[in-house]
């Protein structure tokens, strides 16, 4: 058993203070809105991130959307980036699809002025013949109108953003290598014992 965190080098428990402080900071980080007054995202309520969370967002960017924690932290990923509004746009599809029939064309103007629209406010990057037949598509607003877009900027995401995420220092310091085991601690570096080792009893 290990005498206690008395014994351990002060530069391992700085480490593991400062990671418990970005934690609780993300912890209790709101979902990040859409500027937009009629196309916004609910606040999502806080919810304790787990390794296991964490683990499973690392082996695919579909766990880690259909996640609400990781949509959490991959938003505040994007803002770090300034590309927070490929999130802010698949959201809003995402909550389109549930809108009253009666509200969809409004709403599908709303979203394609807003995210769409050459020189829109939050342009997000699609080609000239998706952004072409999302209009065509309002013609006729339907359940599936933005689901061609939002393929193509969730497959961005995936390909770009996502594989920056699984190397960014806020995901290792969410990672429970990084959480659960100061960097010292019970490991053989040429033969001899890491330091939480040395300080283990029997």
């Amino acid at each position: 058993m290990c005498k206690g965190l008395a014994t351990l080098p002060a530069t391992c428990l700085k480490s593991a203070k400062d990671i418990k402080h970005k934690i609780g900071f993300l912890l209790h980080m709101p979902e990040f809105p859409s500027d937009h007054e009629q196309v916004k995202e609910k606040p999502a309520a806080a919810k304790r991130i787990s390794s296991a969370d964490v683990e499973t967002w690392k082996l695919s960017f579909n766990n880690l959307m259909n996640n609400e924690a990781g949509r959490t932290v991959f938003t505040a990923f994007l803002k770090s980036e300034f590309s927070q509004e490929n999130m802010e746009f698949w959201t809003a599809s995402e909550e389109y699809k549930m809108s009253p029939p009666n509200k969809m064309a409004a709403k599908a103007r709303q979203i394609y002025d807003y995210y769409i629209k050459a020189d829109s406010p939050k342009e997000v990057n699609l080609d000239s013949a998706t952004r072409e037949q999302t209009r065509q598509n309002m013609l006729n607003a339907g359940p599936s109108c933005f689901d061609d877009a939002q393929q193509k900027i969730f497959t961005l995401m995936e390909k770009d953003s996502y594989r920056r995420f699984l190397r960014s220092k806020m995901i290792q310091d969410l990672s429970p290598l990084a959480t659960a085991t100061p960097p010292c601690a019970v490991e053989k570096r040429g033969g001899k014992r890491g330091c939480a080792e040395n300080r283990c009893g029997a």
